[in-house]
């Protein structure tokens, strides 16, 4: 499916999504009947979700493996790495200052009415992931096939970076073919991803109109100042972050923001990073970054650079001190944001990741944890605004290191446009439709 008429059906079923929902949520007698109407709606989610699971673990493998091998230069892999990381730490900075600026700004907490619970009991969110001890020894998979069926990417990256120098550095018949498999493994698992990328506009629907069956469309007007402060505090991380990348890109910034225009929408659709990751990957690659760095740089990306929800963790902490009228003085905010510049990295696998590091960063400052039942009800559209961000986030990191590396193929941008307006052959690698 061509990614214009992929992107022209995602689009149509999220309008459709929010007409069923509505729908559904008007027509259902009780909260009870519209939340198991919801749950149906949840299948098609949940299929199209399982579907992009299943590609994860062996698509980061062959791409991670594949990438070394062919770099067979262990100094490059941490010039690489050492880039990536410096990028990263710089985003995440910016993300987090801007998130704090603007919650100081727009005051989305200030007079809130609405009754505060006592307690978090029930969040079921997983503090304990933020122990520093647990996370650093979880890092190292103590079994690559438990990794790979768990789909932790930080497991299989360590692997990978072993089995992919160990395999460069082999120079007999037998390393070389094993090492042409694994590229071959990577066109393979592209090709998967364009059949599985076609139920998109199912998982979508599914997505959205469960979201608004549940919730309605009223709970979006009681917290309509918070997310709208939000979605401007990420128009301006948008334009920093697109911005930084005009610097190093140039105008090519632009040809690369309509290259990830289609896996923004599904990242904004489903609120799943995952979903996106095999789509951005073979849309980078259009760009013309080299396999050795997209495979390396994207899925340390997905772990440690996560723009949207770094500023999302400021944001929501000071929102919860607005709320319950607790003042924090200046140096009490910058603290707190070195603080979740440490605490929010790496737990990217953590289910609702970034209310699991605002849960764990709160009592540090005296703020009560129950503020976060506060927007667990719109937590849904609040994630997809994250999601798209961390895309975009990790497009441009990942392009920029790649122009840093020297490894972006020169491409017509004339050429290039055709390309994109004619079908792709059955026939050929997903890689090579461009």
């Amino acid at each position: 499916m061509k990614m214009n008429r992929l992107t022209t059906w995602i689009g149509i079923a999220l309008v459709l999504g929010i007409i069923v929902g509505y729908a559904c949520n008007t027509l259902a007698p009780t909260p009870a009947a519209a939340k198991e109407i919801a749950s149906y709606f949840g299948i098609l989610t949940d299929i199209f979700l399982r579907l992009i699971k299943m590609i994860i673990a062996p698509l980061v493998f062959a791409t991670l493996v594949a990438g070394l091998a062919n770099m067979g230069d262990s100094k490059a892999v941490g010039r690489i790495g050492g880039r990536a990381i410096g990028w990263f730490i710089g985003a995440s900075f910016c993300s987090l200052l801007i998130g704090l600026v603007f919650a100081n700004l727009l005051k989305p907490g200030e007079a809130l009415s609405v009754p505060l619970p006592e307690s978090a009991a029930g969040l079921n969110l997983k503090t304990s992931a933020l122990n520093l001890k647990d996370f650093i020894t979880h890092v190292f998979p103590k079994s690559i096939m438990e990794a790979m069926a768990a789909n932790e990417i930080l497991q299989i990256l360590v692997f990978a970076v072993f089995f992919g120098l160990a395999l460069g550095h082999l120079h007999n018949q037998t390393a070389r073919s094993l090492v042409n498999t694994m590229d071959e493994v990577v066109h393979v698992m592209l090709k998967v991803t364009d059949y599985v990328m076609r139920f998109a506009p199912f998982g979508v629907f599914g997505a959205v109109a469960g979201a608004i069956t549940t919730n309605g469309l009223g709970m979006l007007a009681i917290f309509g100042k918070f997310m709208l402060s939000f979605y401007i505090a990420l128009a301006v991380l948008w334009a920093v972050l697109i911005g930084a990348g005009y610097l190093v890109l140039g105008k090519d910034i632009f040809r690369l923001l309509k290259l990830v225009r289609g896996p923004m929408l599904v990242g904004f659709s489903t609120a799943s990073s995952e979903s996106v990751y095999p789509k951005l990957m073979e849309q980078l690659e259009k760009f013309g970054i080299k396999t050795r760095v997209t495979g390396f740089v994207l899925p340390l990306g997905y772990s440690f650079n996560l723009d949207g929800s770094m500023m999302y963790t400021t944001f929501l902490a000071l929102f919860i001190a607005q709320a319950y009228d607790i003042p924090m003085s200046l140096t009490a905010q910058i603290t707190m944001l070195l603080v979740l510049m440490v605490s929010s990295k790496g737990i990217a696998g953590v289910p609702r990741s970034s209310l699991v590091v605002v849960a764990a960063v709160l009592p540090m400052f005296n703020l009560p944890e129950a503020g976060i039942l506060l927007v667990l009800g719109i937590d849904h559209f609040l994630d997809m605004g994250r999601t798209v961000t961390n895309v975009l986030g990790n497009a441009i990191a990942t392009s920029v290191v790649a122009k840093w590396e020297g490894a972006i193929d020169p491409v017509d941008p004339e050429l290039a446009e055709a390309d994109e307006a004619l079908p792709v052959p059955e026939d050929l690698p997903a890689t090579q439709a461009a």
